[in-house]
C-alpha cells in the first residue's frame, strides 16, 4: 500500500524518519511529505494557505492509480481529511495521529501567536502538559532544531468541505494525549469539535499513550498501529 505521511505544525517530510522504516518492513511503500513553506527556515512562507497544502496533498494523490492511505499529524489530519473531501473515491483510509477531521468553515488553530506573518514553533511552557509527555530534554532539542515556522494561513483559514462522501472514508484515530475512552465521552455529550468525526461512518480507535508527537516519542509503536491500521 502507499502511504503518504502529512507531518503536523512545524515540521517537514524528515519527521517521520524513524516510522518509516517500521512501515517499510512490513512491505508499505511510504511518500513522507514537505508540504509548501515548509522547505527551510528561509523558504517564502506569505502567500501560503490552507487550500495550498491541500492541493499539494491533492497533486500527490492524483499521481498514483490506485487508492492509497493518507496519515495526518496534527494540524496534518485537518489536511487529510480536506484531500479526503476533494479525492473521496481516492483514498482507502485516513489515520488520524493524535488528530481527527476538521468541520467545514473552522481554522485548524486560530490561537498560535504569530511573528512577521508567520507562526515559528512556541516556547514549551506554552504548551500543555499533556503535550510534553515523553519529549525529553533530547526530543525537545532536536525538535526545535529542526523546526520551520508554520504559514500563518495554513493555522487560520477556515477548511472548505463540499462532498459528503468524505464520511464514507474508513478512517483510525490514533489517540495519544487523550485516550479514545474521552474521545467516546465527548461524541456522546455531541461537543462541537467532534461533531464532524460522529458522522464518519467507519471509525478504528487505537490508544497509544505519549504525548503529541509520537514520531518522536514512540515512533516504532506508532509505526505499528500504522501498519495494523492499514491492514
Amino acid at each position: 500500500m502507499d502511504i503518504i505521511l502529512i507531518p503536523g505544525f512545524w515540521l517537514d517530510a524528515s519527521s517521520w524518519n524513524d516510522v518509516v522504516p517500521i512501515l517499510e518492513e512490513q512491505g508499505h511503500r511510504t511518500h513522507p511529505l514537505t508540504l509548501p513553506g515548509l522547505e527551510s527556515v528561509d523558504a517564502d512562507r506569505s502567500r501560503i494557505g490552507l487550500r495550498e497544502h491541500i492541493d499539494a496533498v491533492v497533486r500527490v494523490v492524483d499521481g498514483f492509480d490506485e487508492p492509497v492511505v493518507l496519515v495526518g499529524h496534527s494540524g496534518g489530519g485537518a489536511i487529510a481529511h480536506g484531500v479526503a473531501d476533494r479525492r473521496p473515491d481516492r483514498i482507502a483510509r485516513v489515520v488520524y495521529v493524535d488528530a481527527g477531521p476538521l468541520a467545514d468553515g473552522l481554522p485548524i488553530n486560530d490561537g498560535l501567536p504569530m511573528v512577521d506573518g508567520e507562526i515559528p514553533l512556541p516556547p514549551w511552557h506554552e504548551f500543555d502538559e499533556a503535550d510534553l509527555v515523553d519529549l525529553d530534554d533530547g526530543l525537545r532539542a532536536a525538535f526545535r532544531a529542526r523546526a520551520v515556522p508554520q504559514p500563518a494561513g495554513v493555522a487560520l483559514d477556515p477548511i472548505v468541505l463540499r462532498d459528503e462522501r468524505r464520511y464514507d472514508v474508513p478512517i483510525t484515530v490514533i489517540a495519544c494525549e487523550f485516550p479514545s475512552s474521552a474521545l467516546h465521552e465527548w461524541l456522546a455529550a455531541d461537543a462541537p469539535f467532534t461533531r464532524e468525526l460522529a458522522a464518519v461512518h467507519d471509525i478504528d480507535y487505537v490508544d497509544l499513550p505519549t504525548g503529541h508527537w509520537p514520531q518522536f516519542t514512540k515512533p516504532v509503536q506508532l509505526g505499528q498501529a500504522i501498519a495494523a491500521a492499514v491492514r
